[in-house]
């Protein structure tokens, strides 16, 4: 039986993860985050009322885990956005905290959900094992503030080799929870489909890589299965997709409208990337073997979302 506290339940990854977690015996979730309450309805809501405990952070330090995996954080880019500064003192404060635990319990594992941002803001190019990471010391923007704390906590990580610490970046997540208001270009698309509207998007180009719920689970039991180890490995599907292929096959399965405009209306939280994917396959030394492509992850999800609005 593996012991594994969740921290920052309320995040949408986070409960994605409990619903493929819950249905594996072997594992045993401790729930944490900053309102219990939300987390105990939303688990009654999945059919989960009861199976996992609980808590305010507060009570963290009074248990013994196998596997700590910290979720804390936003997803959203307009909440990132009205987080300002207060991004560094979160990361910090929760990193720390576990940090901590980990000097007294050295045989635990962390997982950190880190973020691609950590590279920087510039993706001209995907990045890869030898991109290095771009911080604009002299002129740093407000955009680059979340992917600066969570590179500074990947250094705080690398400082400790003794403990076992992965870092996982995450670029791009879909799933069928997806928050149908935040602001990316796939709920944009979401919503004119939903409304019957046209989309009015850029002609920019590019590149993005959707990770499936289950790939992500797949990548997170090999980390916790591997032997323990101090690294970052960056989350990628089988195949990204451009903004040209994504429009047309959205078109073309749910009848999307839409028309190329000189601007988009996104909020672009961490700075503008073309290419904001990786081609690091460093998860691939432990194991992981993604299943499904960005567009197959897209319309597997989309379908879930889009049917019961329709219907509605």
């Amino acid at each position: 039986m593996m012991k594994i506290a969740i921290l920052g339940a309320t995040s949408q990854i986070a409960r994605d993860l409990i619903v493929s977690f819950s249905a594996e015996a072997d594992k045993k979730l401790h729930l944490f985050a900053r309102r219990p309450d939300e987390v105990a309805k939303w688990l009654a809501s999945a059919g989960l009322s009861g199976c996992y405990p609980v808590d305010d952070f507060a009570e963290f330090v009074g248990h013994e885990f196998d596997a700590v995996i910290n979720f804390v954080g936003v997803g959203n880019p307009a909440q990132a956005l009205a987080m300002g500064s207060s991004i560094f003192d979160i990361t910090l404060r929760f990193d720390e905290m576990v940090l901590d635990y980990l000097k007294t319990h050295p045989a635990c594992r962390y997982l950190f959900l880190s973020s691609g941002a950590a590279y920087g803001s510039s993706f001209n190019e995907p990045a890869t094992r030898d991109t290095a990471a771009t911080v604009a010391i002299n002129n740093l923007a407000p955009h680059e503030w979340y992917g600066v704390a969570k590179l500074h906590a990947e250094c705080r990580h690398r400082a400790h080799p003794e403990l076992n610490i992965i870092d996982i970046r995450v670029f791009n997540y879909f799933s069928r929870t997806q928050d149908i208001d935040a602001r990316f270009l796939i709920t944009d698309i979401l919503r004119a489909i939903r409304d019957k509207t046209v989309l009015k998007t850029s002609s920019d180009y590019i590149v993005r890589d959707f990770l499936h719920p289950s790939d992500f689970y797949s990548l997170v039991c090999v980390l916790l299965a591997a032997p323990p180890a101090n690294a970052a490995v960056d989350c990628y599907s089988r195949a990204p997709i451009d903004k040209p292929a994504l429009l047309a096959a959205m078109q073309k399965e749910f009848v999307l409208q839409y028309e190329i405009t000189g601007n988009d209306a996104g909020v672009n939280a961490t700075g503008g990337k073309s290419h904001y994917y990786s081609l690091n396959t460093r998860a691939a030394d432990f194991g992981y073997q993604p299943s499904l492509t960005s567009l197959e992850c897209i319309l597997i999800e989309a379908k879930k979302i889009i049917t019961p609005l329709v219907v509605g």
